[in-house]
């Protein structure tokens, strides 16, 4: 795993194309594990942008999920953060993972599996359930059901509820 330390996050690029040291943001995570409100506006804003990514995109991945490991619970940021970036890497003019990347973002993804099925067991509220969903599916190697989730609003859900089984709101 790519160390915080490690002068090469200057380097890699994130979602504008240009380069972005998630290193810093990420240790103020591990520093203040209850104050990520702010961490997360940041990360969101750029490791990706309108469907682009970069390296400090993905080498980002197994670091919060380090991170993660050491919160009492773990949000909806968390879960849509990782699935975006997921979805985001198969998608035509991303980068590439790297080989150098490659065994610590797999790992990560396994862990993350982890914590979604022990998360899905607790008592989250129901914004997160799509996004614990979409790392599941995705963690499977379900890429077309992972984006779904992930990128699917409540709004749209409801429209697709009432066209194909005539659901409606009051239904639910």
């Amino acid at each position: 795993m790519l160390s915080l330390e490690d002068k090469k996050w200057q380097e890699l690029h994130g979602g504008y194309h240009i380069p972005y040291d998630a290193s810093i943001v990420l240790r103020s995570m591990e520093e203040d594990v209850d104050g990520w409100d702010d961490a997360w506006d940041e990360l969101w804003n750029e490791l990706h942008h309108q469907g682009d990514v970069g390296i400090a995109s993905y080498a980002a991945i197994p670091q919060l999920v380090r991170i993660a490991s050491t919160a009492t619970a773990r949000g909806d940021d968390f879960y849509s953060l990782i699935s975006t970036i997921e979805v985001a890497r198969h998608r035509h003019g991303n980068p590439a993972l790297p080989e150098w990347l490659k065994a610590d973002y797999d790992s990560a993804w396994v862990q993350a599996s982890a914590f979604a099925k022990a998360d899905l067991d607790s008592s989250v509220d129901s914004g997160t359930i799509p996004a614990i969903l979409s790392v599941l599916a995705l963690a499977k190697g379900e890429l077309k059901l992972g984006a779904m989730l992930s990128g699917m609003h409540e709004d749209e859900l409801d429209e697709w509820l009432e066209e194909r089984f005539g659901w409606s709101e009051v239904y639910a």
